[in-house]
């Protein structure tokens, strides 16, 4: 597989250097693959060069991209965060550069790799409806995310439990603004990640940010958590929302991308509006005046992961789409 994995999400994204061409072309050829899979449009280049050597190739690889997200969607997402006609956020000067500059050759590159490949995967449904309008792709299948294929050693954590959880890159597509202006009055919010909105959100009481967190010490903070909490305005299949429910912490997130088919409202966690701040203020305080039934939202949300949102999951779904296994 040549790119970027679906654990490494919002992780660093190199494109696919030229001078890697001659040892693409030897390992094609030394193990003659039945399937190519590259990941997200970092992968377009390597895509484009299995493509032009395939009918030099006995067998010919079928060539499959995993795609994340839509990048057209994700461009769109750098705006101003509003509610209630009052602008609660701006994109940063690195979203913006990334909005002009970056996100045009990432939907390019997106869009040559949906070209070429074969068959595309996307962690949700509602990924593939976006790669379909927005990539044109044609023939496309979901393999969701999953989470528990490596053991982690949870850190131990100081802070005393009963806290509302956020982890993510400060940027505006998350709504880190719309969680503060919805934090109900005397709750504790910490906030695991970093970021250029860091300087700006600093000044809300009762928030303690702690900056980039490891896998360790992510898993320890759930163990103390109230809730997780995702106010996005766009995702894809967010890891963390697994990692959450796995933990048995119930989820109140955003009703966008694919969320949904992960956390069911009144089930699992809560669902609300983006960009809402008083619907997921109701939702955080249902969250902390009724403990038991946040804690029952959580064990079925543990239930749905493992019945769900495994590896063996994603196996079985890889193995439909790609080799048409039942």
């Amino acid at each position: 597989m040549l790119g970027r994995g679906p654990g490494q999400v919002g992780g660093p994204k190199v494109l696919f250097p030229l001078f890697a061409v001659p040892a693409v072309r030897r390992a094609l050829r030394r193990f003659r693959p039945h399937v190519v899979q590259v990941h997200e449009s970092d992968g377009g280049l390597a895509a484009l060069l299995v493509r032009r050597l395939a009918p030099r190739l006995d067998p010919i690889p079928r060539l499959v991209a995993l795609l994340q997200v839509s990048y057209v969607e994700e461009r769109r997402a750098v705006r101003p965060l509003v509610a209630g006609g009052r602008v609660l956020g701006r994109p940063g000067g690195v979203e913006r550069r990334f909005r002009w500059l970056k996100a045009p050759l990432q939907i390019a590159l997106g869009r040559l790799t949906a070209r070429v490949a074969d068959l595309v995967l996307a962690p949700s449904a509602a990924t593939v409806a976006e790669l379909r309008r927005d990539y044109r792709v044609r023939d496309a299948a979901v393999v969701p995310n999953v989470t528990g294929g490596i053991e982690i050693e949870s850190s131990v954590e100081e802070e005393s439990p009963g806290y509302l959880l956020f982890v993510g890159r400060l940027r505006i597509r998350k709504g880190v603004e719309v969680l503060l202006e919805a934090l109900p009055s005397g709750a504790r919010l910490l906030i695991a990640g970093d970021g250029e909105h860091r300087a700006s959100l600093e000044s809300k009481p009762g928030v303690k940010f702690l900056g980039r967190c490891d896998a360790g010490r992510v898993r320890g903070l759930l163990r103390g958590a109230a809730a997780l909490v995702v106010p996005s305005i766009y995702e894809g299949m967010p890891l963390v929302v697994l990692e959450a429910m796995a933990a048995g912490v119930p989820v109140v997130a955003s009703r966008v991308s694919g969320i949904p088919e992960v956390v069911e409202d009144g089930v699992t966690g809560w669902l609300v509006p983006p960009e809402d701040p008083e619907a997921l203020a109701a939702a955080l305080s249902d969250v902390l005046e009724h403990p038991d039934e946040a804690r029952r939202r959580g064990e079925a949300g543990r239930r749905r992961v493992d019945e769900r949102f495994r590896p063996v999951h994603a196996v079985a779904a890889w193995k439909r789409a790609v080799l048409g296994e039942n």
